[in-house]
């Protein structure tokens, strides 16, 4: 008998797939580069399961039926390639390639083409909730050939979370798209965690609660509209006591990390030309943070101001709770709109109302409110943004008073909002119908001859203006609308 399908990479996540994939009924052979490795875990916690150790990439393709179905945990860039090319010599036509990992999804586009030139197919799977997802129940996004379709999604429905009797995973759309909706998701999951952390910062400094009580608000909210695994955690942690009994949290150096996937996201968006302000904004906070040892230099220049707040705490807390719960709604918005776009520019053909669903459980941006959106892309599948989903428009109407309030407090008291803020002003641009920026077009073409349209006149039809007398009535042929 052979195995329905191989894990090569046996870190935390390939570890923890391989036995999840195991437990709903499928035969596995593992390999990995570290044969110790592979070797421990045979001996462990895959010992008497239905699981093969292999020590070299021939040994384990001759181990798995056809067509061949093997699934990469492994570090992003050259090694997945180097894997690549190992495995080629070994594989047969119309065998089939699985990156699990956090890959750019232009990476896997380029991979694709090369693999289809030998009638391989190779499918980006994005796969989303750490250690805990992978054993118990991950959201898995897989995007690649149609003909790969019956081969992988029944695996990797068995294995993914399931919320309400849906799984949590269905097929993206071609080559890339995977990669690219997890990518997206890691850049939402980015904004999240700065809007929680921002919202943390006004409870402490301006509100002056302490942790327990803070965790307790969290809690709260977390029964409420902003039910989510990371207001989930954020409570979790904030209540955490270090030996001494004081919250851990405080203890721990604000430099944030990142590994790359909210900055790929960011730049997509200037490449589609989408304004996806809140989740660049998150990644430059983390990148700010990360000057620690500056920021504490500039401090002595300029100190911190003395907060001079006189808020009804019960009143600002529910204010807060509304802010971030429409923060959040544009936060998604944005998110979902660079998915449209892009799916324009690689002729993806997504469904909307499933990239909300599978979101839903097993990943890290999972809360009840992508019901919401799982909804409104039900109810209008060509929604052209969320924020006009009539669902939505009530919500934010009813809450975008107290944005303005917290924001108003925060400002006054130098409390820093870099997501916050992007997203109020971000809905204040969206939501008006005449903006300032004909001024713009007026300045380059007094500079530029660049041409401007007007208001007045028919869309398309450019104006030059001799602004000072001097010049003349060439117009310039830069004009990029």
């Amino acid at each position: 008998m052979k195995n329905n399908i191989a894990m090569i990479g046996l870190a935390v996540m390939g570890e923890n797939l391989a036995m999840n994939i195991e437990s709903k009924g499928f035969s596995v052979s593992v390999y990995d580069i570290d044969s110790n490795r592979v070797t421990d875990f045979i001996s462990t916690r895959g010992k008497n399961k239905n699981i093969l150790a292999t020590y070299s990439l021939e040994e384990l393709v001759k181990s798995l039926e056809k067509p061949r179905k093997i699934m990469m945990m492994i570090r992003a860039g050259d090694p997945i390639d180097q894997v690549i090319k190992n495995l080629l010599p070994y594989l047969d036509e119309n065998d089939i390639i699985i990156d699990g990992g956090n890959s750019n999804y232009l990476d896997t586009i380029r991979r694709s083409k090369m693999l289809m030139e030998k009638n391989i197919q190779f499918v980006g799977a994005g796969v989303s909730g750490g250690e805990e997802g992978a054993l118990n129940g991950p959201s898995i996004m897989p995007g690649g050939p149609a003909s790969a379709i019956n081969h992988i999604l029944p695996i990797f429905k068995a294995i993914s979370a399931d919320v309400n009797g849906d799984k949590c995973s269905e097929w993206m759309s071609t080559d890339g798209s995977g990669h690219f909706i997890k990518m997206v998701h890691n850049g939402i999951e980015y904004g999240d965690m700065q809007l929680i952390t921002e919202t943390y910062n006004i409870m402490k400094d301006i509100l002056k609660i302490d942790f327990d009580e803070m965790s307790e608000i969290f809690n709260s909210w977390n029964n409420g509209k902003l039910n989510s695994y990371l207001v989930e955690i954020t409570s979790n942690i904030l209540k955490f006591k270090d030996q001494d009994n004081l919250p851990l949290v405080t203890k721990i150096l604000d430099k944030a990390g990142q590994k790359g996937t909210g900055k790929w996201t960011a730049i997509s968006s200037l490449e589609e030309n989408v304004p996806l302000t809140l989740i660049t904004e998150a990644v430059y906070a983390r990148i700010i943070s990360s000057k620690k040892e500056e920021r504490v230099r500039a401090n002595e220049f300029y100190g911190n101001l003395e907060i001079k707040s006189s808020v009804n705490k019960d009143e600002f807390i529910k204010h807060l709770e509304n802010a971030l719960y429409v923060a959040k709604i544009i936060s998604y918005a944005q998110g979902f709109d660079l998915i449209k776009e892009a799916s324009k520019t690689h002729n993806w053909d997504f469904n909307y109302s499933n990239i909300a669903k599978i979101w839903r459980g097993g990943c890290i941006i999972r809360s009840g409110f992508l019901n919401n959106i799982m909804d409104a892309y039900n109810n209008n599948p060509s929604l052209e943004n969320l924020l006009m989903d009539a669902y939505f428009v009530n919500e934010i109407k009813e809450r975008i008073n107290s944005f303005r309030i917290v924001l108003s407090e925060a400002i006054l008291n130098g409390i820093p909002t870099p997501t916050l803020s992007s997203a109020l002003s971000y809905f204040d641009s969206y939501t008006k119908s005449l903006l300032p920026t004909g001024l713009i077009q007026a300045q380059r073409d007094y500079f530029g001859a660049h041409t401007y349209e007007r208001l007045d006149k028919k869309d398309g039809e450019f104006f030059h203006t001799n602004w000072t007398g001097r010049g003349g009535t060439t117009k310039s042929t830069t004009y990029n609308k």
